[in-house]
């Protein structure tokens, strides 16, 4: 156990000294393993973990969802969503910061990408706000935590990896990601309409859509319903019916839907070659870095769990009589902590390998906990001083300090953290529709 808490404590050193978490982990991991067995050993560790990444057909669901987020920006569903989100909402007091919440959600739902979803959103959504007067705190507040919400309502390529680091099912993990996902919606709605009623000149009301323009805006959105409908309908058996008959496993409903997002980004004009090769060099970026960092963090799992760290947990807790939801309180804190620090993919990957099988082994659903980790992780995302969120804001933006957005996105943290209370303490509300699955 010992040696495993120091190498925790030396991959810390390491990302906080600026070092690559993938490099981290895996450096780590390959000493440690080394120390406990032999280095001949290590590197056979290391060399078959490099070859079983390259060839499991599981992972090809990674690059597929990255390239159908990239299409979906290109075909600039974004503004879409904020048009029809608009219609509806724009005329209530912080009716354009709600808008921008509802049409994250949407986005997210087709992008799996908080990152990808704060800087669109923002190109798309900042003008709006500016010009009807809204406060730069409550709008750039309402895009960073709106982005949020593109890690948990699927397809979600942070769920994917969590589904793969301790193969758990990723069909279940999407569906138990829709009910926090739109809570998460409910509960930044309220924020913004608590920031307003305090201050109503942070978010005064715009201009009513009347019901022939919100429909003509529905009617502007039926590539993402279509697009949405054909990755989750056909990955939880909605299309299995005459005379369709379709049921995707989860790397078929990737295909399907990148494929879709292709060709509605096509038909709609939003593509040519030279960016059909730059969405793809980007999708190979971004799967390369990830694969690396999955890589780093299996090398790291095994030094943790051949030094014997989660049994000494487990140990620890039965000795002492720790209450199960003590134990899931303290690892909450652990994260929130973590949050100030890290970003969302390190957190996740290094404590998942430590905490994982304390959890499983004290009864919890590991579906359930792979809510909860997202749903603590979305938070690191606006959590100063790191907040990934604010800064990639912040860098699109550009003429809003992030003081600024740090202050506005305050109620939304808050917020956060009693939909994070209420889940933990209510598992049925995640376990739902996972459950009625069946097994």
């Amino acid at each position: 156990m010992t040696e495993a808490l120091i190498g925790f404590a030396a991959v810390l050193g390491l990302v906080l000294l600026r070092v690559p978490i993938a490099f981290a982990m895996g450096l780590v991991g390959m000493i440690g393993y080394a120390m406990e067995t032999s280095m001949r050993g290590a590197v056979s560790m290391a060399g078959r973990l490099l070859i079983d990444t390259a060839q499991d057909y599981g992972l090809s669901v990674v690059p597929l969802f990255v390239l159908m987020g990239l299409f979906v920006n290109k075909g600039g569903l974004s503004r879409e969503l904020y048009a029809v989100s608009h219609a509806f909402l724009g005329h209530r007091r912080g009716g354009l910061a709600m808008a921008t919440i509802v049409a994250c959600g949407g986005f997210s739902a087709i992008c799996g990408s908080s990152l990808a979803t704060a800087a669109t959103m923002s190109k798309v959504a900042m003008p709006q706000m500016r010009r009807y007067g809204y406060a730069d705190s409550l709008s750039t507040a309402a895009i960073a935590a709106g982005g949020t919400l593109g890690i948990l309502i699927p397809p979600s390529v942070i769920l994917v990896i969590y589904g793969l680091l301790t193969e758990t099912s990723i069909g279940k993990l999407f569906i138990a990601g829709i009910v926090p996902g739109l809570m998460g919606v409910l509960f930044y709605l309220a924020a913004v309409a608590w920031t307003v009623r305090r201050n109503p000149a942070a978010g005064p009301a715009g201009e009513r859509t009347d019901w022939r323009g919100r429909l003509a805006a529905l009617r502007d959105v039926w590539a993402v319903l279509l697009l949405f409908f054909l990755v989750i309908g056909g990955l939880y058996g909605a299309l299995d019916v005459w005379p369709l008959h379709l049921t995707f496993s989860p790397t078929e409903a990737a295909g399907m839907g990148a494929t879709g997002a292709f060709l509605i980004a096509l038909a709609r004009g939003g593509l040519d070659l030279r960016g059909i090769f730059q969405t793809l060099r980007e999708t190979a970026d971004t799967t390369a870095t990830l694969f690396a960092v999955l890589i780093g963090a299996w090398i790291f799992s095994n030094f943790v769990n051949i030094a014997g760290l989660p049994e000494a947990l487990r140990a620890v807790v039965q000795e002492n009589a720790v209450a199960p939801w003590m134990v899931i309180a303290l690892i909450l804190a652990v994260y929130l902590a973590l949050g100030c620090v890290f970003e969302s993919l390190s957190m996740l990957l290094l404590t998942v390998p430590i905490f994982f099988p304390l959890v499983t082994g004290l009864g919890y659903d590991p579906v359930w906990f792979g809510i909860i980790v997202v749903v603590v992780t979305e938070i690191s995302l606006i959590t100063p001083p790191v907040g990934l969120n604010v800064f990639i804001l912040k860098g699109v933006v550009g003429d809003v300090s992030t003081a600024t957005i740090f202050r506005g996105v305050t109620p939304f943290w808050v917020a956060d953290i009693l939909r994070l209370a209420l889940l933990a303490l209510v598992p049925a509300i995640t376990l739902f529709l996972p459950e009625s699955m069946g097994p």
